[in-house]
């Protein structure tokens, strides 16, 4: 085995909660021995007290009925194993192994219930354990699959983003890697672009190519398809965005593309302007290249992702939880149930308070154009990129 060292943390698929003691129950007093005690009679203060600890367990009752409630939901997500290892077991791979690699990719493997492409993970390339730089922000990687079936398993990474959650100023920053960025990747001689990564690897390669790179200290991902994206949209009522025509005539290519693929007949964009878009046209929207460049691409990601955010906050508490019901099984991540019921109630309080940037960032780069990719100036970037995310360098 190449990691013959190695010794990966087995994250646990579900959470085994330990039943208290019931509150309500008094303890046996050993000196008891069935005589009846003359206690004083109770004053008005002790009852209003006892009164008073009655409500406050039955609020906590309450409480807890929520959170098994939410702990039984999160175990309908699409729960995936990766490994971790330690930086000190871990082995790395060989310069120029993935030089002549076969990027046809493999399909032997998918979901076969949902139509969905499952997550790539590669055992032989585990995540490896990063220190989280700061315990109030915590960085997730958010990203898609260029997939154009449920069985395109080993495909590249689209749409590459960073959810930052920063409590210290409660904000959400979203943080788009260009996925044509020049990066160097374990297994390649030369410099190569991010989103190729999880191909090589999957998305423990992914993980660790950005931690390395761009100085992240990722260790929890979800991943989308296409297909699960559009659910997500469908499952809100569809998005409001404002598109030119040249935007429509674009995105109704991708949108016949979608059509044969999921056989489907979602309607043609017949206008530019204010309106509201489906998943599929949402989708197909976000994703156009040809029209202008992988910037305003990458753009159009985050405004689809703010416009979702925006939509959701507007909801009720009632309306959000609802929503993550109808939305079970629409992703793939690594997060616990325990990650989930935390992430999402911090990210549920700082909705409406949301920044966003864009990797590399104008000036901090150069194009390369054979082939095309985007050579980052790191001296620039990585101080501004971390100044960004944790108020200054880490």
């Amino acid at each position: 085995m190449r990691f013959s060292k190695a010794r990966c943390e087995y994250l646990k698929n579900s959470m085994n909660v330990q039943r208290q003691p019931d509150s309500y129950g008094r303890s046996a007093n050993p000196n008891y021995h069935g005589q009846r005690s003359q206690a004083p009679r109770k004053s008005i203060k002790q009852v209003i007290i006892k009164v008073m600890a009655y409500i406050l367990l039955g609020a906590i009752g309450l409480g807890s009925g929520v959170f098994v409630y939410i702990l039984n939901l999160s175990d309908e997500f699409k729960y995936v194993y990766t490994p971790f290892i330690d930086n000190g077991d871990y082995e790395p791979i060989d310069i120029g192994s993935y030089d002549n690699y076969d990027m046809n990719g493999d399909t032997a493997s998918s979901w076969q219930d949902g139509g969905h492409t499952s997550v790539y993970v590669d055992p032989e390339h585990p995540i490896k354990k990063v220190k989280q730089k700061d315990r109030d922000v915590e960085n997730i990687l958010v990203f898609g699959v260029d997939a154009r079936g449920s069985s395109d398993v080993k495909c590249r990474a689209d749409a590459i983003m960073i959810v930052s959650i920063d409590k210290k100023t409660d904000t959400i920053k979203l943080i788009s890697l260009m996925r044509d960025t020049g990066v160097t990747i374990e297994g390649r001689s030369k410099i190569d672009k991010l989103n190729h990564s999880y191909m090589y690897g999957g998305v423990g390669l992914l993980i660790n190519t950005i931690n390395d790179n761009f100085g992240f200290d990722i260790q929890r991902f979800v991943m989308l398809d296409f297909n699960s994206s559009t659910k997500v949209i469908d499952a809100v009522g569809g998005i409001e965005l404002e598109i030119t025509a040249g935007e429509a005539k674009y995105a109704n290519m991708s949108i016949e593309e979608q059509n044969q693929l999921m056989n489907k007949n979602v309607p043609y964009l017949s206008h530019g302007g204010y309106q509201t878009l489906n998943g599929v046209q949402a989708v197909a929207w976000s994703r156009i290249r040809k029209l202008d460049s992988d910037y305003v691409r990458s753009s159009r990601q985050r405004t689809l992702a703010f416009a979702l955010m925006t939509k959701i906050s507007s909801y009720s508490k009632l309306q959000q939880m609802t929503l993550v019901e109808d939305m079970a099984g629409m992703f793939e991540t690594n997060m616990t149930s325990v990650d989930l019921i935390r992430v999402g109630s911090s990210v549920l309080e700082i909705l409406n308070n949301r920044t966003e940037y864009r990797v590399p960032a104008d000036g901090m780069f150069t194009v390369q154009q054979n082939p095309w990719m985007m050579i980052v100036d790191w001296n620039k970037q990585i101080p501004e990129l971390h100044q960004f995310i944790w108020g200054e360098s880490k």
